[in-house]
């Protein structure tokens, strides 16, 4: 889903803690010091106020067995309804392992294999290199090493739009590599979408009925595989941003497109049953199996080099990270983690795995802060009895360092927007058209009074103001300022001095990878039929 990053800038924004949700089953004995249940409920009732995360869920599981599962706060701010160990949240890209888990069983069937040529089995299937589309595998789909750059193509996903996965598959043939194929790793969420594709093509299900049916209906715990699936349970978090200082409930995104890659609607207790499934090898408590311990294995060998991440390595001991089949592999203080995360707008979510300890941690927030991060490494380090630094200290600091970045970002525009002195090189209306990039659509720019708006097509939460930053170089600000996606516009110009298209870029390096402004490149098309005043 769209995948925020770990630290987004969080507001420490007081807020009254509401009572903790219901707990089952009862905590055992075998749960350490920093994660025994008063442990958990003051870390908690911290994270809450100092990130203002309106809601979370957390479970633990060792040995199989499910140590604690609980809810905190509210499902949505203002509002008197309790989360509790049952509440829905959105897991985001955690979602992408169900779809590994999806393709697994029909490996096991005999119905695919890892390494099958994605275009043998959907013939439609292009990239925009003949010999990548002709070698691309399942196995590369899952991956992240197709050669694509970080998030191409993201921007037909967010914000919301009304791209089908259809023509999202189609559009795949427009991106220019951003390195060769199979050597470098640049996470995506276009390729899982084609991976989902491949459930309906080889059984005549759909993605979401087969998830649902074959794995989450199984699993237990009430989870589905859509939000609209989720229709009727009034038991759901609602996601949350923080604009202008205040913590905002938004609406869900409504997006069925990146159902493969995002999803999943689960809570503490579902999660937790997939985490002891997932440190089981892919069976259940009665010894039956989801998928067998030979794809099990496939899904954590590593598959892809990754770099540690160079904010945290260090105080979490990581010197190796790799990509299996929809999991990190990595180490943590000295112990084999196997984890993902998952963001959407406003709801993120952490799935921890210590399989040489038999232990699993599952966080769920209704906030996109750094919350989940401050519980998790906090539950982590008391799992594998560490000595626990103040995550929460940690990541409040690695969060406003994040604001301090954006702050600059704006200031550093400002200040190029003064220096022009507000003068742009051409007239505003030479500006004014309609532009067309391959991939994303149309885009047009109008004239509104003494402004010039920026207004992309398929979407209603790309529009904003464009202000002149020097010659033919604009920022757009835009209008839904939850986004923290402002860009920088270049119009540029043919050999008659006419404007002939326009690029893009994120304005601070601090903005989330799914904004791919840098794939973008507009042809003007026309002036005809856009207003000018």
């Amino acid at each position: 889903m769209r995948i925020l990053r770990e630290l987004m800038a969080a507001c420490a924004l007081a807020m009254a803690v509401a009572s903790p949700g219901w707990a089952a089953p009862p905590a055992g004995p075998t749960l350490p010091p920093g994660a025994r249940p008063q442990d958990i409920d003051r870390l908690a009732a911290t994270i809450q106020q100092t990130f203002a995360v309106p809601g979370m869920a957390v479970a633990i599981v060792k040995d199989g067995k499910v140590l604690f599962a609980k809810g905190y706060g509210v499902l949505a701010v203002g509002k008197p309804d309790k989360a509790d160990a049952d509440t829905l949240f959105g897991i985001a890209s955690n979602t992408k392992a169900f779809t590994v888990a999806a393709l697994a069983i029909l490996v096991d069937e005999g119905k695919l294999h890892w390494d099958d040529k994605v275009i043998d089995r959907l013939p439609g299937f292009r990239l925009s290199d003949p010999y990548v589309t002709r070698e691309l595998t399942i196995r590369d789909l899952l991956t992240h090493r197709s050669g694509l750059g970080l998030g191409s193509g993201d921007l037909m996903l967010f914000p919301p739009s009304d791209f089908t996965r259809a023509e999202i598959i189609h559009n795949l043939r427009y991106f220019q590599p951003a390195s060769s194929f199979r050597s470098k790793f640049a996470y995506d969420n276009l390729l899982y979408i084609v991976a989902g594709e491949l459930i309906p093509a080889v059984t005549g299900i759909s993605w979401e009925n087969f998830v649902q049916t074959r794995i989450l209906d199984r699993l237990g715990g009430g989870c589905k595989a859509t939000l609209s699936m989720a229709a009727g349970n009034r038991n759901v978090a609602a996601p949350h941003v923080v604009i202008d200082g205040k913590l905002t409930e938004i609406a869900p995104d409504p997006s069925t497109a990146y159902d493969p890659a995002g999803s999943i609607q689960c809570n503490a207790k579902g999660m937790a049953a997939w985490a002891n499934l997932q440190l089981a090898d892919g069976r259940f408590a009665d010894g039956s199996a989801l998928f067998s311990v030979a794809q099990h294995k496939e899904m954590w060998t590593p598959q892809t080099i990754v770099a540690p991440l160079e904010e945290s390595a260090a105080l979490t001991q990581t010197h190796f990270r790799d990509y299996g089949l929809a999991w990190f592999i990595e180490d943590y203080q000295g112990a084999l983690r196997v984890q993902h995360t998952g963001a959407l707008v406003g709801m993120v979510s952490a799935v921890s795995l210590l399989p040489e300890q038999h232990v699993g941690v599952i966080v769920l927030t209704n906030q996109q802060s750094a919350g989940r991060g401050a519980m998790l490494a906090s539950l982590l380090d008391a799992m594998l009895g560490k000595t626990s630094r103040d995550w929460v200290a940690l990541y409040q600091q690695l969060s406003a360092d994040q604001a301090k970045q954006e702050a600059k970002a704006d200031r550093d525009a400002d200040a190029a927007i003064q220096a022009s002195g507000g003068h742009a090189f051409l007239p505003l209306d030479a500006y004014v058209g309609l532009y067309h990039d391959a991939w994303r659509g149309d885009a047009t720019v109008r004239r509104q009074g003494e402004k010039l708006r920026l207004v992309f097509s398929r979407t209603a939460d790309l529009q904003g103001d464009l202000q002149v930053m020097k010659g033919n170089v604009f920022v757009v600000r835009w209008d839904d300022r939850s986004l923290k996606a402002d860009a920088v516009v270049n119009f540029r110009t043919g050999f008659d001095g006419a404007v002939s298209g326009m690029t893009m870029a994120p304005l601070s390096p601090t903005t989330d990878f799914s904004f791919d402004f840098q794939d973008l490149d507009f042809t003007r098309l026309a002036t005809a039929g856009v207003a000018l005043h």
